[in-house]
């Protein structure tokens, strides 16, 4: 069954590049992000009259962090996104919708929403481990002077995360809270839910138009 997955994945791929090749390239960078040290660079590439497709790398280099009065909140991690975006005008301007889907990696603090009366709360230790996400998000993008673009942007996303626990110590939580809880201790956990993947306001510029190679 994998096999004949990742087959079919390289079909799609395969029959996607001459498209690619010849389409407008827009590189970004989320100028949200990049204030707080954030690395969040995007490539866009316009594949139809309506339709993109979006390569979206995120980065944050930050082993600890302060939140409120504490300082070792853990806030590393990694984030490979595909994103496709349906322009309800034309392409690469105004508003759009989109589907991404994308893998990640993270030695993280676990946020948690509307909780204790504060919008985000973080727990206690953290998690070191990988996961998977789905979602689907809303944007608007704007050309100016020909070339540049302002793209505001959010995702919403449902995330997996297979993950070991550790306490604030650094030591390893061999009794984590399970959803349904082992016989025998175990650090190793996972968790779904729905949380934001992304958000931001990308500053880009079109680095290729095959239409006019010449500029």
């Amino acid at each position: 069954m994998k096999n004949r997955l990742y087959v079919a994945l390289l079909a799609v791929a395969m029959m996607a590049m001459p498209t690619v090749a010849k389409s407008q390239i827009y590189a970004k960078l989320n100028a949200l992000y990049a204030v707080v040290g954030v690395i969040n660079p995007q490539l866009e590439f316009v594949v139809g009259p309506h339709s993109s497709i979006s390569i979206d790398p995120m980065f944050s280099p930050y082993k600890t962090i302060r939140w409120g009065e504490r300082n070792d909140i853990h806030a590393r991690f990694g984030i490979l996104q595909t994103e496709y975006r349906y322009y309800i005008k034309r392409e690469a301007r105004g508003f759009y919708v989109s589907a991404n889907a994308g893998m990640q990696a993270f030695d993280m603090s676990r946020p948690y929403l509307f909780q204790n009366g504060k919008l985000v709360t973080f727990e206690q230790g953290f998690g070191r481990g990988f996961g998977m996400m789905v979602g689907i998000g809303v944007g608007y993008s704007h050309t100016f002077k020909e070339r540049w673009v302002v793209d505001a942007f959010f995702a919403f996303d449902r995330m997996w995360s297979w993950y070991n626990d550790y306490l604030a110590n650094g030591e390893i939580n061999l009794f984590p809270r399970h959803q349904k809880e082992p016989k025998f201790p175990d650090p190793f956990n996972g968790s779904a839910e729905w949380l934001p993947s992304k958000i931001g306001v990308s500053i880009g510029y079109k680095i290729f138009d095959p239409n006019n190679q010449k500029r």
